[in-house]
């Protein structure tokens, strides 16, 4: 798994320029759906930036928080928590990789508040009769990346986003039915429990 396996990639067509939309789902719109819930779990497709497929759960908390469980045989698991992102090798017992959430673009989605009418943060909106593309980064640190967020309308819906970061590499993540408002305890994000867990600590 590469250092930015969490983020998502060279998806499907969604990587390329829609064709134009009479209708595309207005930015204050998809912010409002954003911020409607705090809480999401759903099972998920990732398709990795060297073309292989994994699946899994994921469940997100804002702020900041979100767990990438991999189905077997991966076993993986992703956590982001603290204002960090920490890979766990599912082939060692040692302590995870992590480096800073702000590093990667899902920090956007990951935000407190998400506000897509931000100065410098939309770099491009656009769709076709079946959905709405909004590609966005973070407008103080666009080096770290873009994330192109898929929605369907009626009602809106987050489906899919790729991840493409500094170094150009790209991962899809492709939803499937998501769960909102749903409990998700704080355990489920602790970097520091997962860590303990997993090289025998307390």
């Amino acid at each position: 798994m590469n250092r930015f396996a969490l983020a998502l990639g060279a998806a499907l067509c969604a990587a390329a320029p829609l064709p134009a939309l009479a209708e595309i789902i207005p930015l204050s719109r998809l912010s409002a759906y954003l911020n409607s819930f705090a809480t999401v779990r759903a099972q998920f497709t990732q398709i990795n930036a060297d073309g292989t497929i994994s699946t899994g759960t994921l469940a997100m908390k804002r702020p900041g928080r979100a767990r990438f469980a991999y189905d077997p045989p991966n076993k993986a698991l992703v956590l982001a928590s603290g204002g960090q992102v920490a890979i766990f090798d599912d082939k060692s017992n040692q302590p995870p990789e992590q480096y800073p959430l702000a590093r990667t673009p899902l920090s956007v989605i990951l935000a407190e508040r998400v506000d897509f009418a931000r100065a410098n943060m939309v770099v491009g909106h656009d769709g076709d009769d079946t959905a709405t593309r909004v590609v966005a980064q973070d407008p103080e640190n666009p080096e770290y990346g873009t994330i192109a967020l898929v929605f369907t309308d009626d009602p809106v819906e987050l489906r899919q986003w790729i991840i493409t970061d500094g170094a150009g590499q790209s991962t899809t993540v492709i939803l499937g039915e998501t769960e909102t408002g749903v409990d998700l305890p704080a355990r489920l994000f602790s970097i520091l429990q997962e860590t303990a867990r997993r090289t025998g600590g307390d």
